[in-house]
């Protein structure tokens, strides 16, 4: 039985809506959520511009794209902006990352087998082993592949011919990409985050595609916790789908995306739980810093590099912490989210 607006059904698996054969699955739908080309591509206009004409260049010279690596916080689009290049190049696409390269013979294998201008795009570029990194040059540089065959005095150093290709890194950490590797790269793309006005954009497209039904004000709801995050705007959007489809609303609109957001404890500056207790650590527990890294890591029971990575940079952005030497330090306007006081605060808002 269908139940009021507002409130869950007594039988969901009568509604074929909330019935599980019914609900379209959401990882068959991911590749789809991904443009595959430039002219789909929303936000980073800037970089889009430059990204196109390296593209039509190349594509006119006959010749491979110079490397590109791409740097930015997660979920901004590297691994899809590298799938769009390929398929603007017309040429193959092949996947990895840095920790799976273990040894210079996996690197041989997969370069050996890369055909005339392939992309081989390397997440996690920053975590290559140095020792692959030494292979990895002359292959970049001059498309040739140094092995050496035989172990000690006897040991021979064979240079072969492989097919130029383009290299595509992606990272989070540039800082962490040795220089040298570094520096071989022709083109470097720096992802920041997306204004509201692309969010927006980007989550109508998503709700197209999921055929969810939402209104500008919804999506604008939506899009302000995004954290200028497509991933995360996706995901977000799935989930008041979830919601709004358990309590029988056919349209995502501002009231229902706030409820549902509110029950995912995030608030209208897109802060989660994480995002408080961080601040929380450094306010209330160590009056405002300065704290290391790993004290806080400790503290809440996360990862080092997963705060360093996906909750630091936002907190920076919103002007709530700040990196010093002696470690991390709140803000007056964390405090002031906070309510805990403090002399000579500015406004929020």
């Amino acid at each position: 039985m269908v139940g009021e607006k507002g409130k869950m059904t007594n039988n969901d698996e009568e509604n074929n809506d909330v019935n599980p054969k019914h609900i379209k699955v959401d990882t068959e739908l991911d590749k789809s959520l991904r443009p595959r080309f430039i002219s789909e591509f929303i936000g980073q206009e800037k970089i889009i511009e430059n990204l196109l004409i390296f593209i039509k260049s190349a594509r006119k010279r006959k010749e491979p794209l110079d490397h590109v690596i791409i740097s930015g916080p997660p979920g901004l689009g590297k691994t899809c902006l590298a799938e769009i290049i390929a398929n603007e190049l017309g040429v193959g696409f092949r996947i990895t990352s840095g920790p799976a390269i273990e040894r210079a013979g996996d690197l041989a294998a997969i370069l050996t087998n890369l055909e005339n201008f392939d992309v081989l795009f390397v997440d996690e570029i920053h975590r290559l082993n140095r020792s692959v990194e030494e292979i990895l040059y002359p292959a970049m540089e001059d498309y040739k592949l140094d092995i050496i065959i035989g172990k000690g005095p006897s040991a021979k150093s064979i240079r072969i011919d492989i097919a130029p290709f383009t290299i595509i890194g992606a990272t989070t950490r540039i800082g962490l990409v040795a220089p040298p590797l570094r520096d071989r790269f022709g083109v470097n793309l720096r992802l920041d985050y997306y204004d509201k006005k692309s969010i927006v954009k980007i989550i109508r497209r998503s709700a197209d595609i999921f055929d969810i039904k939402i209104t500008e004000k919804g999506a604008e709801v939506i899009a302000g916790r995004s954290r200028g995050t497509p991933r995360i705007a996706n995901r977000l959007l799935r989930r008041v789908r979830d919601y709004a489809l358990m309590y029988n609303d056919s349209v995502i609109d501002d009231q229902i995306a706030e409820k549902a957001l509110g029950k995912l404890d995030i608030d209208k500056l897109g802060l989660d739980v994480v995002d408080k207790k961080i601040l929380n650590i450094l306010v209330t527990k160590f009056e405002g810093g300065p704290v290391g890294v790993g004290t806080i890591a400790a503290s809440i029971g996360e990862e080092v590099d997963t705060i360093e990575d996906v909750y630091e940079p936002y907190l920076i952005q919103l002007g709530f912490i700040k990196r010093t030497s002696k470690g991390r330090v709140a803000t007056n306007l964390a405090f002031k989210y906070l309510g805990v006081k403090k002399e000579n605060e500015p406004k929020l808002f």
